[in-house]
C-alpha cells in the first residue's frame, strides 16, 4: 500500500513537471515573418500600424494573384469556412489605429483601432477596415464587422524590389499623409486626411482641462493659438484672463497682454482692446514693440504703425532697431526724405551683415524717391 502511494506520488510529480515544461516551451528567434510597427503624427493625430512582414524569398513574379496574396476573397481552410480578403501582411491581423477621426481617400473613418485587410485585384484594391483586431489574419474574417471599404489603385512594376512587406509614409502636409503598402514590385497607396483645425482645438481643450489649465504660460499659448486662428474666442479670453491674473500666478507681459488685446479686437471690443494694448506697449521690449509695428504695417494700418514705431524710438532713445522702424513708418506714410534720414542711421547700427545689406538697399531706394515695400 505504501509502495502504491509512492508510485502515484511520483507519477503526479512527473505529470506536473511535464505540464510546467510545456507551459514554458522554448521560444527560439524566428527567421520567417518579421513583427513590425511604424507610426506617424499628423498634426495632433497619431497613426500606428502593426503587421508581420513576409519576405519575397525568391518568389518575384509569384506573389500577387497567387495563394501568397490572392485576388478577391478566398476560403482559407484550417477551420475557416468563409471567403476572406488578404490580411495585408502575414500571421496575425495587420492593425492600424487613428487617435482622431480621419478621412481615408475622402471617406470618413472614426477614431479607433482596426483590423486592416485588402481585397486584391489585378488593377485595383479594396481597403477594408474591420472592428476585429485580434484575429489570426483573415481566417475567421467577419464582414459584418467591416466599418469602411475604400477602393484604391495600386502602382505596379516599381523599379526597386522590396524584399520585406512594409508600410511607408509619403507626401506629408499639415492636413494629410500618404500611406503605402510596399512589397515585391507593388505599391498600394492611400491618403489619410485630418481636420487639422478642429483636431488641434480639441487637443488644446483637453490639455487645458488638466494640469496645464493652471499653468499661465500654457494658458497664454492656448489663447494665442485661438486668436491667431480666429476660433474659440470666448474661451480663449477666459484662458488669457487667467494667464494674466496675478492672483493665479499670471503676469502682464507684452505677449500676454497683446494676445488679450487681439482677442478683444476680434470680439468687436475695440476701446477695451486699445486700452490693453497700451499697457502691453508699456511693458514691451524694443524688439517686441518693433515687431508689433511691423504687424500693423502688414495690416495696412500705416498711421497706427507709425505711432508705434515713434513710441519705440522715444522710449528706447534711438537704439537698434528703432531707426529701422522709423524708416519703415515714414516710408509707409510716403515721407521718403525722413525715412532716408533714419535709414542711414539704421545702417550704422545694423548688428550683422544681412541687416546692413538690406538697409543699404533701402537707402539706395529712398534716395531715388521710392518707398520701401
Amino acid at each position: 500500500m505504501k509502495n502504491s502511494y509512492h508510485h502515484f506520488a511520483l507519477l503526479l510529480l512527473s505529470l506536473t513537471v511535464m505540464t510546467s515544461l510545456q507551459a514554458q516551451a522554448l521560444h527560439l528567434p524566428q527567421n520567417t515573418n518579421l513583427h513590425c510597427q511604424t507610426g506617424r503624427r499628423l498634426n495632433v493625430t497619431d497613426i500606428d500600424i502593426t503587421w508581420n512582414a513576409p519576405g519575397v524569398k525568391g518568389r518575384e513574379g509569384k506573389i500577387w494573384g497567387t495563394p501568397v496574396a490572392y485576388y478577391g476573397y478566398d476560403v482559407l481552410g484550417y477551420g475557416s469556412e468563409v471567403k476572406s480578403p488578404w490580411r495585408a501582411g502575414a500571421d496575425e491581423s495587420t492593425v492600424i489605429s487613428f487617435s482622431t477621426d480621419v478621412m481615408i481617400n475622402g471617406k470618413k473613418l472614426a477614431a479607433g483601432k482596426y483590423g486592416f485587410f485588402i481585397a486584391l485585384y489585378p488593377d485595383s484594391c479594396v481597403l477594408i477596415f474591420n472592428k476585429n483586431t485580434e484575429g489570426w489574419g483573415s481566417y475567421f474574417y467577419r464582414s459584418d464587422l467591416d466599418v469602411l471599404h475604400v477602393v484604391t489603385v495600386q502602382q505596379k512594376n516599381q523599379p526597386q524590389l522590396v524584399e520585406r512587406l512594409t508600410y511607408n509614409f509619403y507626401n506629408q502636409t499639415e492636413k494629410s499623409v500618404e500611406i503605402a503598402l510596399e512589397w515585391e514590385r507593388w505599391k498600394i497607396p492611400f491618403t489619410v486626411e485630418v481636420d487639422a483645425m478642429n483636431n488641434t482645438l480639441e487637443y488644446i481643450r483637453t490639455q487645458m482641462s488638466g494640469a496645464l489649465g493652471f499653468d499661465p504660460p500654457s494658458l497664454e499659448q492656448a489663447a494665442l493659438w485661438c486668436s491667431s486662428n480666429n476660433v474659440n474666442l470666448d474661451q480663449a479670453l477666459q484662458w488669457i484672463n487667467a494667464a494674466t491674473d496675478p492672483q493665479l500666478g499670471g503676469s502682464s507681459t507684452f505677449r500676454a497682454l497683446s494676445t488679450k488685446a487681439a482677442i478683444l479686437q476680434k470680439q468687436g471690443k475695440g476701446a477695451e482692446a486699445d486700452a490693453i494694448m497700451e499697457k502691453a506697449l508699456e511693458n514691451g521690449s524694443v524688439t517686441e514693440i518693433h515687431g508689433y509695428g511691423r504687424q500693423l504695417l502688414g495690416q495696412k494700418k500705416n498711421k497706427e504703425a507709425f505711432a508705434v514705431f515713434e513710441k519705440n524710438y522715444k522710449k528706447y532713445q534711438g537704439a537698434w532697431p528703432t531707426n529701422a522702424g522709423m524708416m519703415r513708418g515714414y516710408s509707409a506714410l510716403g515721407d521718403t526724405k525722413s525715412a532716408l534720414k533714419h535709414a542711414k542711421m539704421a545702417v550704422e547700427q545694423a548688428p550683422d551683415a544681412q541687416n546692413k545689406d538690406f538697409l543699404q538697399r533701402c537707402v539706395e531706394k529712398l534716395e531715388q524717391g521710392k518707398t520701401i515695400d
